[in-house]
């Protein structure tokens, strides 16, 4: 086919849209059937059995957290992103905060794969798993501060447990992930 009657075919598809305008196009109706499921339809939703879906409104009181550059810059951030991700049941969240650096294919689709079958079981709690108290081998010289007690300096987990449950709700499962710190972002990792 020549690029002149192309050209035509296209003019002429255009020319018949803008002629019949709004009433050739379908609108899209977000229907809510009896049992729960959502259904996205061009006819109404009587027709199907099914009553409107009212579009979701952002909760008033609940205000979105923003971070600068995209990536959890402390570990409460991290323990923020990881909750809403579980709370969406949305693995590519939670794959967003995974330390991907120097992996093969081959074992990210497995991580990948993990990942999407752990957002999908429920969410107990998420546990710091805090660093051993190194063992004194020689005794160390305090420093003291002005109130005369020694500073402490607050320690930083080493790695997250996350503790959910299968999907019949009773058999326990627990994951720990390392946590690494790289350019500046706090990523799990394991």
């Amino acid at each position: 086919m020549s690029e002149l009657c192309r050209f035509l075919i296209v003019s002429c598809a255009g020319a018949l849209a803008l002629a019949w305008g709004p009433s050739c196009m379908a609108q899209v109706q977000h229907c809510v059937t009896p049992d729960g499921m959502q259904v996205f339809t061009d006819r109404g939703c009587a027709e199907i059995g099914a009553v409107e879906q009212a579009p979701a409104r952002p909760a008033l009181s609940t205000p979105q957290k923003a971070r600068a550059g995209g990536c959890a810059r402390s570990v409460d951030d991290l323990l923020f992103e990881i909750t809403g991700a579980f709370g969406a049941h949305d693995a590519n969240r939670l794959a967003n905060v995974y330390h991907w650096a120097g992996m093969g294919g081959d074992a990210a689709y497995d991580v990948m794969a993990r990942l999407d079958a752990m957002v999908q079981r429920p969410l107990l709690d998420l546990v710091p798993v805090m660093p051993e108290a190194p063992a004194e081998t020689e005794p160390a010289v305090a420093t003291l501060d002005e109130a005369g007690a020694a500073p402490s300096k607050p320690a930083i987990p080493v790695g997250l447990r996350v503790e959910q449950t299968l999907a019949n709700g009773i058999t326990p499962s627990r994951t720990v992930f390392g946590l690494q710190k790289h350019f500046g972002c706090w990523w799990i990792k394991g």
